[in-house]
């Protein structure tokens, strides 16, 4: 095998759907006889070829007339991408709630920026680990993957609950955690694309609001076991949750089809497509500040005498519930008015609301920000995934495209929250809030470009 050889993976098209969904990439080769070519076959040998040619055709991955946009399992591959977006990015989003335990209880020796590399590095692998999962996905192991990030997900939490140092909780829930989410998210995103084109919003949006139920459900279940039960067993039962909702998952997935080629890990052509390259720095600054709020609103309540401990935990909680209504509704009005026109207004809104939180003197009025953020953040979250593909002409590429957007996103998110860390150890809130508002309203430009780029200057047209 040459050199070369090692970063392409030759697969071939196939429909799966009625097989049990796991493609062991293998390729039949056949070898016509040196004795019989095809004008020695006789008419009826012909024929018999051509009917085996079409019985035996499969769908191809860019026909997009072939593709469902509903009935039963389509809808089912909804339920499975929901549930694993509860344990991807709705395990994400329950890490302010570990970020203030930690602060004030098992890491209180530590700085809040070193304490946020942990949901960073969780994060920031959820996203990365997309530009090695995407080629796998194209390849067939969709199974695997999502098999394999199960597992470590469970198995990480497991081991969560017996740390008691920095370095145990950074390898468990940063490393192992973060790891079994990047297995299963692209494989969540990329699965959608193949059961709706015309209704691929609505799917993504509805698969998303896992992010925000999961986002709801944990931090509640950690803050009302936490006094009763303690940190370890806390974490145990979620654990146990994350099982029984990763099951859910890996019992209905089921692939419909694959894309044929040669598989590479990065496509470089894709730095040479402007909305691309705009669309994803878009993301990459976004993503820098889009995520303060979540991480520092509930030390920012305690902190600032705004409110007891007991009610600032449920900030989170009430920022996720809200962001549940901004991933399903805004992806709904996507599929009519274009993704680009809704993320756009609502990351500028996103960035202004940040800031807002320098003139709150009042509990009533974070929680007013937290409502209103929750939301409008959400379809920032929700819609990048529809976006890259929107703008990928050649669909057998998805996989790869949203891996490599996903890599370049991660990187903003790795370390936006220890930034807002250092810059809280040494000033205060305010520069926190600017600091996340700011970047989060540069990402609202960027996006115009990228929208004028891939739709042109009309500002009524579906982009």
């Amino acid at each position: 095998m040459s050199r070369h050889s090692s970063f392409h993976v030759e697969i071939e098209t196939k429909d799966i759907g009625t097989s049990d969904g796991q493609n062991h990439d293998r390729q039949e080769h056949h070898e016509e006889s040196p004795e019989q070519t095809p004008s020695d076959l006789s008419p009826s040998q012909h024929d018999e070829g051509e009917l085996s040619k079409t019985a035996f055709a499969k769908p191809s991955v860019n026909d997009i007339s072939l593709v469902p946009n509903g009935g039963l399992t389509a809808w089912l591959q909804v339920l499975s991408s929901f549930m694993l977006i509860v344990n991807t990015w709705g395990v994400v989003n329950t890490f302010g709630s570990y970020q203030t335990y930690y602060e004030t209880g098992l890491l209180s020796k530590e700085s809040p920026s070193t304490i946020s590399w942990i949901g960073s590095l969780q994060g920031t692998l959820l996203m990365l680990c997309g530009i090695f999962t995407g080629p796998i996905y194209d390849a067939g192991y969709v199974r695997s993957l999502v098999l394999t990030g199960s597992f470590l997900v469970v198995f990480g939490q497991m081991m969560l609950s017996l740390s008691t140092t920095y370095w145990q909780v950074f390898l468990s829930q940063g490393l192992c955690i973060g790891l079994g989410t990047g297995c299963m998210f692209t494989p969540s995103v990329a699965i959608l694309s193949t059961y709706f084109s015309t209704r691929m919003s609505t799917a993504q949006g509805l698969a998303a609001a896992g992010s925000s139920i999961g986002g709801v459900i944990y931090p509640i279940v950690f803050h009302r076991l936490l006094p009763t039960i303690g940190f370890p067993w806390t974490t145990r039962v979620l654990g146990f949750i994350m099982l029984a909702t990763l099951a859910i998952s890996n019992l209905v997935l089921k692939v419909r089809v694959l894309p044929a080629g040669q598989r590479k890990i990065i496509d470089l052509s894709a730095f040479r497509e402007p909305p691309f390259v705009l669309f994803s720095l878009a993301t990459f600054v976004g993503f820098l500040g889009l995520y303060t709020p979540f991480f520092y609103v509930q030390s920012y309540a305690i902190d600032t005498g705004l409110a007891k401990a007991d009610l600032a935990f449920y900030l989170l909680a009430i920022l996720n519930a809200a962001s549940a209504f901004g991933r399903v509704i805004p992806s709904i009005i996507a599929d009519r008015v274009g993704p680009f026109n809704v993320v756009i207004p609502c990351v500028f809104a996103a960035g202004v609301l940040c800031i807002c939180l320098i003139a709150t003197h009042s509990i009533a009025s974070v929680i007013v920000i937290c409502v209103l953020y929750g939301f409008v953040s959400g379809t920032f979250v929700s819609l990048p995934p529809t976006i890259f593909v929107a703008i990928t002409k050649d669909r057998g590429v998805i996989g790869i495209r949203i891996g490599m957007g996903l890599a370049i996103m991660s990187i903003g998110f790795l370390v936006g929250a220890p930034i807002s860390g250092a810059i809280l150890h040494a000033s205060d809130y305010r520069y926190v809030w600017l600091f996340g508002g700011l970047l989060t309203v540069a990402a609202g430009c960027l996006l115009i470009a990228a929208r004028i780029s891939h739709g042109g200057w009309k500002v009524m047209k579906a982009v």
